[in-house]
């Protein structure tokens, strides 16, 4: 019997079905508001006129669009340098990252190694601690590498290594691979595979909802960081677009204007990519939830 916040004799009266959808309408509409006046607020602040957005009265409808603000931003804010440099650091940190996290969860899963427990237990312990205390031993780990000695600051593996294991893709790459039958795997043990051909030709195969939803969120998380890339990537050439951002934000020659537009331009390919995957993403994320 599955049990709810408004029972089945509530929901077949004809004022409890009104009450019902006019509650869910308001939540739906709230939450929209919420989420949605944000984003309204950047995109017409990029086509307001720098005088009319230094109003101490805002304005919620622009009385100008100045559409010609995205073209001065992307020219003025060399936006388009900033955004190769994300993208460069956000596959290279994906391919990484599904290295990676894709072996050391197929050890646990499969290989069952000794310590393999307090590894995995260790790694989901990792999540309890809050980001920020992690930044200063990551950052001296990465400006003087252990045993190598060397200085990572200002290069792709800055971000490319820290991020390379992941706990949270890690558990949920396990979780997945728990789910394909020993049946799948001991046929093509008894054919002759090995262990890594079985991981490139069955489980690989198998588990692409799920390489999905760990792709979408390397990429993201890649793109969307701000605070580590604005630690270790102090040379204006090597930065990402949002610390690219910050940094002009201080200067005198670029308005308010064009750095809203650089916002927009910053945050339509995330935008994107999670309209156009959501469904993936729901579904990669249960996909290994649900025993069967």
């Amino acid at each position: 019997m599955t049990r709810t916040l408004i029972s089945d004799t509530v929901l077949r009266r004809r004022r409890g079905r009104i009450l019902h959808l006019v509650a869910l309408a308001v939540t739906v509409v709230v939450f929209a508001f919420v989420f949605l006046f944000p984003l309204y607020w950047m995109l017409t602040g990029a086509v307001k006129d720098p005088t009319e957005l230094a109003r101490a009265t805002p304005t919620v409808i622009p009385e100008s669009w100045n559409w010609d603000t995205f073209g001065t931003a992307w020219s003025e804010l060399q936006i388009g340098k900033y955004f190769l440099n994300t993208a460069y650091y956000a596959v290279g940190g994906w391919f990484i990252q599904i290295a990676v996290d894709v072996c050391a969860a197929y050890a646990l899963s499969r290989l069952r190694p000794w310590g393999g427990k307090v590894v995995l237990g260790a790694m989901l312990a990792s999540l309890m601690l809050p980001a920020t205390a992690l930044l200063i031993p990551a950052y001296m780990t990465v400006s003087d590498v252990p045993l190598f000695g060397v200085n990572l600051l200002n290069t792709p593996w800055a971000l490319w290594l820290p991020a390379a294991a992941n706990a949270f893709n890690i558990y949920l790459l396990k979780r997945f691979f728990d789910q394909i039958p020993n049946e799948l795997l001991d046929a093509a043990s008894i054919d002759g595979a090995g262990r890594l051909r079985i991981l490139w030709s069955v489980v690989l195969p198998l588990s692409r909802p799920v390489l999905s939803v760990v792709s979408i969120f390397a990429v993201i998380g890649m793109w969307k960081d701000f605070l580590w890339p604005f630690l270790v990537l102090q040379d204006p050439d090597t930065q990402t677009l949002s610390v690219a951002l910050s940094r002009l934000a201080n200067t005198s020659y670029i308005t308010d204007s064009e750095m809203f537009a650089g916002l927009v331009i910053a945050s339509v390919p995330m935008v994107v990519i999670f309209l156009a995957l959501q469904r993936q993403i729901l579904a990669g994320l249960s996909a290994g939830g649900v025993k069967g």
